[in-house]
């Protein structure tokens, strides 16, 4: 019995692309947003940066330069807390991995030319990309600050 008058197979076929579909979305989602806001951060840490300075050639009030300082800080701790810049790099890779794989099932080619299964190869594939991603972001979240090393 061919794949096309199976109705289980299609019906797996369809859950599986639909769940491929969805986590691209996300992933592309989730990449473009840390993307902006890793930019907006980094623009505005620059601006007020460059800020510092000119105010205090102007002659502006200490509080001036004091104020552009401590949004500086506070930009770079964003950053550093949300990690923007890595999960956009992490959530941009997983996104294209994705792709690369629904184009591949897509046109029988590359491991599922000859797969036995591809709907299967596709869904072990796509879940196993996924739950790399999901250990990552669990081993980041989890991960204790650096202590110092000479202390218990």
């Amino acid at each position: 019995m061919g794949l096309e008058s199976n109705p289980d197979a299609e019906r797996a076929k369809e859950v599986t692309l639909a769940r491929l579909e969805d986590q691209i979305s996300w992933y592309d989602r989730k990449s473009t947003n840390s993307r902006n806001w890793h930019m907006r951060l980094k623009i505005g840490t620059l601006v007020c940066a460059a800020a510092i300075p000119f105010s205090a050639a102007m002659g502006a009030q200490a509080y001036v330069g004091g104020g552009l300082g401590a949004l500086v800080v506070v930009m770079e701790g964003f950053q550093q807390l949300f990690q923007f810049h890595t999960n956009w790099v992490s959530y941009r890779g997983t996104c294209e991995s994705l792709k690369h794989e629904k184009y591949l099932f897509l046109a029988l080619a590359g491991p599922y030319a000859t797969a036995a299964s591809p709907q299967r190869m596709l869904a072990e594939r796509v879940e196993g990309t996924v739950s790399v991603e999901n250990a990552k972001w669990v081993a980041q979240e989890t991960r204790p600050e650096k202590k110092d090393e000479g202390r218990p």
